[in-house]
């Protein structure tokens, strides 16, 4: 058989030739970068159409003509003799003295000759046999396809009538369906046409696949789809759009089942987007120290929560960083600190009270409240502060004194007021200081310093200021009850009961005793602390912030002015202050205070001159 006499094998070698052009195209790596795509491709004229049955429309619709050999009655046994050797050595038709012509010549000449009928029926199942062996390799073999298409001419040519020759004809009508879907296909892999969701270009191959299971052809040509589907998703990946990848990987997963490939993508979209993260945290934390810094970082936090996935770790760890560096700077909520100072040693321990809001003051119906606890409005602390773990202590006051040549009020005045053991009351006592416990002795250096103005507390902190290059001061008000409350709203520190919890703190409890046996008139019933007077500092459990002793041991001076009500306080926590006022606020309950002094709304009004045996103080820093 000498097939290569036929252009249509020409032209379906030249589409072999796009075919495998294509599928380099369409097949390569999925981290390849794609060509661009070519202008749209008009469609190739070299490619005729192989339908051999039906009608004969079509640009170039199959038709066979036998090469023609002239014989006459005498070649007739020679003829048949040459027909029955190209028969057997399997040529067929492609020469006038091949198998078919001859036997087509012969029967011209003896139509009613059973031997040329015979070997016509033979010659047509031979033809048939290597059509159908065609027909195997038609689906991606172009010469294959071609080939068919020659002999199903032949066939329709010899036999038209013959049901096994239709049948075969109906074959290569299919086969030649198929190879122009997958073409199409291919084509519109090649120029990048595969739709806004993939869906032009997997058209065609699950077309082919519903005609023919398990086509290679078109299996090759799925995977090529999704492959163009990954390279999609890289591509928006690589832009930042990883809402377009998550979309085209979706996509492409269901292109075929089980497809490592997807889940290989998935891995390095994965780690794109981690790497973006991972680069915007970077630039973002680099600069929080300040307020540019920090209005950046929040920018590139936007863009980090735009392409982030839900719980992304990297992206909640720049979120945290972000807020601790605008609400406490270098620090973090519940840390616990000291200074160095320029003189040798260490600050007070600091704590980190967190930011955050809270109702101040009592309610209109809260018992034992006084109208200047009110009207009850809500404070915002928008950054946190440190505040002393506890209250100042003789030790850490002595410090100060000796290192300044500082002489507090009551040293200077020489007297302040102690609790009498003999009556009961607090008394003025001459030569109490400082140095002085709740009743006029030696105060060990772990108790918290007594007898102490506003404005001795006022200058301690500014030393500290000095001494270690930060910002220390007193509270202010709204700081102070923030801290004390931390957290609750109850009428007392720990809540609304009216029993402290256990080793809350130094309070007047029923279970108290004095030196010399005197019990309290006024105290919390069944209450006992085990002191009668301050205990040292930290003796008592802490409250929710980690601060000692807040709400009792010794009542404490604050910052502000006294106003005789809330009414136009400020409503971010500041100190409330009037230059030159000589009236100052005392916060917090103490050893000697009563229950109703206890809650976390009372407070009193006291002269800045003011020194006794139950008023100390802490300092706050900014942070």
């Amino acid at each position: 058989m000498h097939a290569t006499r036929y252009p249509m094998r020409l032209a379906r070698a030249a589409l072999a030739a796009c075919l495998a052009a294509c599928l380099a195209t369409c097949t390569r790596a999925p981290d390849a970068v794609p060509p661009p795509a070519p202008a749209a491709e008009a469609v190739d004229p070299r490619l005729p159409s192989i339908t051999v049955s039906g009608d004969e429309t079509g640009a170039a619709a199959w038709n066979w003509q036998p090469p023609r050999r002239e014989l006459t009655a005498q070649d007739i046994p020679a003829a048949k003799r040459d027909a029955a050797r190209a028969l057997a050595q399997n040529k067929l038709y492609a020469d006038a003295g091949d198998a078919i012509p001859l036997y087509l010549a012969l029967r011209a000449l003896a139509p009613e000759d059973r031997q040329i009928a015979d070997g016509l029926k033979k010659s047509q199942r031979a033809l048939l046999k290597q059509g159908t062996a065609a027909l195997r390799d038609a689906g991606d073999d172009a010469d294959a396809l071609s080939l068919a298409g020659e002999i199903g001419a032949v066939a329709r040519t010899l036999a038209p009538d013959d049901p096994a020759v239709a049948a075969y004809l109906a074959q290569v009508d299919k086969a030649d369906q198929l190879w122009r879907l997958n073409a199409e296909g291919e084509r519109l892999l090649r120029t990048g046409q595969i739709g806004r969701a993939g869906e032009a270009a997997l058209a065609p191959f699950r077309e082919v696949l519903m005609l023919q299971p398990g086509q290679a052809r078109a299996l090759q040509g799925l995977a090529a789809s999704e492959s163009a589907m990954i390279r999609q998703a890289e591509e928006a990946a690589a832009g930042s759009d990883f809402e377009a990848a998550s979309r085209w990987l979706a996509r492409a997963a269901q292109v075929r089942d089980s497809a490592s490939t997807v889940e290989d993508a998935r891995r390095r979209v994965g780690a794109i987007r981690n790497a973006r993260i991972a680069g915007l945290r970077e630039r973002g934390i680099g600069d929080l120290t300040t307020l540019r810094g920090q209005r950046t970082a929040r920018v590139l936090l936007a863009e980090v929560l735009r392409i982030a996935e839900p719980g992304d770790p990297v992206a909640a760890d720049f979120r945290t960083r972000i807020d601790l560096a605008t609400h406490y700077g270098l620090f973090k909520p519940g840390q616990a600190f000291t200074d160095a100072m320029a003189a040798g040693g260490r600050a007070p321990e600091m704590m980190v009270v967190p930011h955050g809001g809270f109702r101040m003051g009592a309610t209109e119906s809260e018992l034992g409240s006084v109208e200047s606890e009110k009207p009850a409005h809500y404070v915002r602390f928008d950054r946190g502060f440190a505040m002393s773990r506890q209250a100042i202590t003789v030790g850490e006051f002595r410090r100060f004194v000796q290192a300044t040549r500082y002489r507090p009020r009551a040293t200077r005045r020489g007297h302040s007021v102690v609790y009498d053991e003999r009556s009961g009351n607090f008394a003025r006592r001459s030569g109490v200081d400082w140095q002085s416990d709740y009743a006029g002795a030696r105060a060990a250096d772990s108790l918290p310093v007594l007898h102490v103005s506003v404005r001795d507390a006022e200058a301690y902190a500014q030393w500290l200021s000095a001494q270690t290059g930060k910002s220390y001061r007193l509270p202010s008000e709204a700081e102070f009850e923030y801290a004390l409350r931390a957290g609750t709203q109850g009428r007392y520190p720990w809540g609304s009961s009216g029993v402290p919890t256990a080793r809350f703190g130094n309070l007047t409890g029923g279970n108290d005793v004095s030196p010399s046996g005197r019990r309290w008139n006024n105290a919390f019933v069944s209450y006992g602390d085990g002191y009668w007077g301050p205990a040292p500092g930290g003796s008592y459990l802490p409250n929710a912030f980690g601060l000692y002793d807040l709400g009792s041991n010794v009542s404490e001076w604050v910052s502000d002015c006294w106003h005789a009500s809330y009414r136009r306080a400020p409503a971010d926590g500041a100190s409330w202050f009037n230059p030159g006022c000589r009236s100052r606020v005392v916060r917090g309950g103490s050893w000697a205070s009563s229950p109703t002094q206890a809650r976390a709304a009372w407070r009193s009004a006291s002269d800045s001159d003011m020194t006794n045996a139950r008023v100390g103080f802490r300092v706050v820093r900014g942070i």
